[in-house]
């Protein structure tokens, strides 16, 4: 009985084999007579789906050369301007890569005595590199096409050339500099398809090139912020902001973290930085201005206010820092007896120079009645103000019901 079973094993090999043969020589048919090539490189992607088959040189040799004939008909089509698919010329070139790097790692095995003969890598290497540029190409051309998940395999695979043993000989010369830019592409690729994974792969890299390194500090700090990693997401905006210091966003972004961190020493070095670059720029203003506010130096906040309106008396915001700035100076001197006796007329001072900023601050922004509603309320009741006193009572009677 076991005789027979192995007997049925042999057989078995045997039969299996000799499928693996016929399969192989109809792919290298089809290779020779450069027919039904996608037959041929399917027929052996199947043989490698089966573990038993990965010890087959053949196989991977086969593949190769499948997709290698169906490259060279696409080249030819377009060198010959015939009708050609742009999009499968660049897709073959990438399978084509992918098809020889496994051919590699195979021929780098080691035999049963743990020897390496490398048999295919030098011809190999020195065919591939020729059509090298062709996987950057074809990323640029993904791009404009607005195929970003196609564009970055294809610079990934042309930066990941590198790294492969296969071009350890023709590429040892290439610094990092040169694959500066296409990084940058993956990095944006991964941008606009939402991948923190792929933003972050090459980032450094990207990072060498000067043109796209304001782009790549943005496109990291969003990936650090999808993957919640808030420390490489501040870290990543401090960066860009050290070389971009006028840059609203990392400017903007720092401001919010750090105010929603109450870090106000913080967000104020960082205003204080970007005011040293552009002391006129209206944002980093308004940014100071509503710091010293939230930091309690009002007369501070006031007089950035006034510099402001002064340029653009529109804005809304501006208004209601002087105006809330002035109303907390009144409750200051307000917080005790005291003080409230012996300061009613700088009280009612601070009140009457609130009264013209918070009354615009309604006028331009009539539907904020959370921030203006109590504010006047209060400065009317001071200032005695019956009429709008009442009317302001009842907006506040309303909201809260």
């Amino acid at each position: 009985m076991i005789r027979l079973l192995s007997l049925f094993i042999s057989l078995l090999f045997v039969s299996v084999g000799f499928a693996q043969k016929k399969e192989i020589s109809q792919a290298r048919s089809y290779i020779k007579s450069r027919s039904n090539l996608d037959k041929a490189e399917a027929s052996m992607r199947a043989l490698l789906k089966d573990s038993l088959n990965h010890g087959n040189a053949k196989i991977y040799v086969t593949l190769a050369d499948a997709v290698r004939a169906q490259y060279e008909a696409e080249n030819e089509k377009l060198y010959l301007k015939a009708q050609a698919d742009t999009a499968k010329f660049f897709n073959t070139a990438r399978r084509m890569f992918l098809a020889y790097e496994s051919l590699d790692s195979f021929d780098m095995k080691p035999d049963r005595k743990g020897r390496v003969k490398l048999e295919f890598r030098k011809k190999n290497s020195e065919y591939l590199n020729k059509y090298r540029l062709n996987l950057y190409n074809g990323g640029l051309y993904f791009i404009r096409k607005m195929d970003y998940d196609a564009a970055y395999s294809m610079f990934d695979t042309y930066i990941d050339c590198r790294r492969q043993p296969l071009f350890s000989e023709c590429l040892k010369s290439n610094s990092d500099s040169l694959y500066a830019l296409p990084s940058f592409w993956t990095v944006y690729c991964g941008y606009k398809l939402g991948r923190a994974d792929s933003v972050l792969k090459y980032s450094s890299l990207a990072l060498q090139d000067k043109k796209y390194r304001r782009r790549t500090f943005m496109y990291m700090s969003e990936a650090f912020l999808w993957k919640k990693d808030t420390t490489k997401y501040v870290e990543t905006l401090r960066s860009g902001i050290s070389e971009n210091r006028t840059s609203r966003f990392f400017f903007t972004r720092l401001m919010d973290y750090y105010m929603g961190k109450n870090r106000l020493d913080s967000a104020m070095y960082i205003v204080d930085a970007a005011l040293e670059c552009d002391g006129d720029n209206g944002l980093f203003l308004f940014a100071k201005s509503n710091l010293l506010l939230n930091m309690g130096r009002y007369a501070e906040c006031i007089s950035i206010s006034d510099t402001l309106l002064a340029r653009n008396d529109t804005v809304p915001d501006i208004y209601l820092n002087a105006g809330v700035s002035y109303i907390n100076m009144a409750l200051a001197l307000e917080s005790d007896a005291k003080s409230k006796r012996e300061n009613k007329k700088q009280i009612l001072g601070y009140y009457r120079k609130a009264l013209p900023y918070m009354e615009k601050y309604r006028a331009l922004a009539p539907d904020a009645k959370e921030n203006w509603a109590q504010s006047l309320y209060n400065i009317y009741l001071r200032l005695n103000m019956g009429r709008k006193f009442e009317e302001v009572s009842n907006i506040l009677r309303k909201m809260r019901k």
